[in-house]
Parts: structure tokens; sequence; C-alpha cells
């Protein structure tokens, strides 16, 4: 450990600082914008801000919605 002038301990760099996060659940938040997808038949909805798609019912089929960009990144791999 290291010793400023003023004697206080200064830390050995070991955590994430300010900023260093990913954010929660591992920084996966897509925004306030963006829609809501039925997987089953395709209906989609916008996204409302403060409500998880995955609570939302599809208004076509009553399936779970979930968010578009979720269903574009596991098409991808």
């Amino acid at each position: 450990m290291k010793y400023y002038k003023d004697k206080k301990n200064i830390g050995d760099g070991r955590g994430l600082g300010r900023g260093g996060g990913r954010g929660r659940k591992g920084g996966g938040a897509f925004g306030p914008g963006g829609y809501c997808v039925c997987a089953k038949c395709g209906a989609k909805i916008p996204h409302q801000q403060g409500v998880k798609c995955t609570d939302v019912k599809c208004p076509e089929c009553g399936h779970t919605m979930v968010r578009e960009e979720l269903l574009k990144k596991k098409s991808k791999g």
C-alpha cells in the first residue's frame, strides 16, 4: 500500500473505480425506445418505458412478448 504525504492510504488499484462497472445485470438495458415483439406470432407493439416486454401479453395470441433487440441478438448467433 502506498501513502500520501499526509499519511492517508491509497488503494492498490484492484477496484473498478467510478464508472468502471457494466451496469445492472451486465449492462443489458436497451433504453426507452424500441418494440416488444411476440416470439410466437410476430406481432409488434411499441415498448413502454418502465414496463418490461416480458410483463406484456401479445394482443393477438396472448403469448409473452420479448424485446425486439433480444430476438435480433438470438437470431444472429
